[in-house]
């Protein structure tokens, strides 16, 4: 069970503006890292320049640095301040492929066709996290106070599950407490809610023959994928409603027709609402690849790549943060961006923005373009389909995240849309205005001992019955080449 927790408002730092004031004179240098990423969007495990970048910032603030951690080349962590407890605060800075797009543009327009974007915010995420870590260094310093904060620069969030492996490694073993953030449609503590998730290459091999001449000397790879997706396709509708399978043909063998394919692999995967509903599915997901082989006579291997876990909530955290949100206030964007934001709608299918407000747990308002108040803690929203390696962190550490409005509300996660807004003075705000938050919560947190052994014993409450246990296979490292796309 969950302890349960008092009405009483837990009392707010004091001198939080003069803690803002200091984010809003410093600011300049992380919006044009924020910039300078999005500018050179890379992809999981190769975001080598924007990791430099994030380094090279740690560096003129002063930070103590540690490069390539968990043996990933684009890892970082900087560390600040003696003594006392360790406050994680993370960031992110990876990109996606195939999003590339002009900023402030509200059509489709790639700078590169085919290229990379930042379709998920991530520019702002992570300059936005080191915004609010600098702050907490500096009121640390400046107050002569003992505690530590810690900046997490993590990469390959889409996909590559980097803060699973660094939670592995040990990384988070002293932390007292994390926090985090996520661009967004709407301004509120983010909700606890993302689905575990495994990443899983499947090949088969069998054997090439002529496909007129001999066809009976030829075992296909490529039947067997396709028998496979035919086999996963029928367990669809024996899955959990919350659970998700989806894949991706890496190699169908070769474009000769009249060659019997002799190896092809196809990478799925598997989504669930807990960890271990997901290692079932993935079970039957593997039985069903060992009937495509026996029912084409080829062999088949499976190589485990990444694994997330589902997150785990923290009540205290979660109220902290809201507190902060409320102190801080709320967005205000000017008629320009709410121009912008209104031409962006318009490129949104019709049912794109009733979605996002019941996702969000608030009633439909057509008049909005971008959000500028706080929702409730308690909205009651549809659950988030996704995935992060958040949820690791949050199994071993108490975690909470913030999400403000970086984009228009019914902008499509993972869409042109999101990219075109990553340098608007819009997402800009709500950068800032995270940073705010995420260093008032970190400090709130470093300043009240009694926090944190709440939000501690919130966690153990909640995993008492399923301790952490990595969901990636001991022997499986950091997939370095997804990045580069290697196979």
């Amino acid at each position: 069970m969950v302890p349960r927790m008092t009405n009483e408002r837990t009392t707010p730092m004091r001198n939080e503006h003069e803690l803002w004031e200091r984010i809003e004179a410093k600011k300049q240098a992380f919006l044009d890292l924020s910039d300078r990423v999005w500018e050179t969007p890379e992809l999981l495990y190769d975001e080598h320049r924007s990791a430099q970048a994030h380094l090279e910032l740690l560096e003129a603030e002063g930070f103590r640095i540690d490069q390539g951690v968990a043996g990933i080349p684009t890892a970082l962590v900087g560390e600040a301040g003696e003594g006392g407890p360790v406050i994680a605060i993370l960031g992110e800075y990876d990109a996606l492929p195939g999003l590339s797009q002009e900023a402030g543009v509200a059509e489709p327009r790639p700078v590169e066709a085919g290229g990379n974007g930042h379709g998920c915010g991530h520019n702002l995420l992570g300059a936005g996290a080191l915004l609010a870590a600098a702050a907490v260094k500096d009121w640390l310093a400046d107050k002569g106070l003992e505690g530590r904060v810690r900046y997490y620069g993590c990469p390959a969030e889409e996909g590559g599950a980097a803060k699973a492996f660094m939670v592995r490694a040990g990384l988070f073993d002293d932390v007292a407490a994390a926090v985090t953030w996520h661009p967004n449609a709407f301004n509120g503590v983010s909700p606890a809610q993302a689905l575990a998730n495994t990443r899983i290459d499947f090949t088969f091999e069998g054997r090439s023959s002529h496909a007129a001449a001999q066809p009976h000397l030829g075992r296909s790879a490529l039947d067997a994928v396709e028998l496979m997706s035919v086999g996963v396709n029928y367990l669809r509708e024996h899955v959990p409603s919350d659970a998700r399978i989806h894949y991706a043909y890496l190699d169908a063998g070769g474009i000769a027709p009249n060659v019997v394919q002799a190896k092809a692999r196809v990478r799925y995967a598997v989504r669930a609402a807990d960890r271990a509903t997901m290692r079932d599915l993935v079970d039957r997901v593997r039985r069903i690849a060992e009937g495509a082989a026996l029912m084409t006579e080829t062999k088949v291997s499976a190589r485990v790549l990444s694994a997330v876990s589902d997150l785990v909530g923290n009540t205290p955290l979660e109220r902290v943060m809201h507190e902060q949100f409320q102190s801080v206030g709320p967005l205000r964007f000017d008629e320009d961006e709410r121009a912008f934001a209104r031409a962006l709608q318009a490129t949104l299918g019709p049912d794109d923005k009733k979605t996002a407000f019941k996702r969000a747990g608030i009633a439909f308002d057509d008049s909005i373009a971008i959000h500028e108040d706080v929702l409730p803690l308690d909205a009651d929203g549809t659950k988030m389909m996704g995935s992060t390696d958040v949820g690791d962190v949050s199994w071993v550490v108490p975690t909470v995240q913030a999400n403000t409005a970086t984009w228009t509300v019914g902008t499509p996660g993972h869409s042109w849309q999101v990219t075109a807004q990553g340098k608007t003075t819009a997402a800009k705000k709500a950068m800032v205005h995270a940073a705010k938050v995420m260093a008032g919560t970190a400090l709130q947190a470093l300043n009240d001992p009694a926090l944190i052994e709440a939000a501690r014993a919130d966690l153990e409450a909640r995993t008492a019955a399923d301790p952490y246990a990595s969901p990636i296979p001991a022997e499986v490292g950091p997939p370095l080449f997804m990045g580069r796309g290697e196979s």
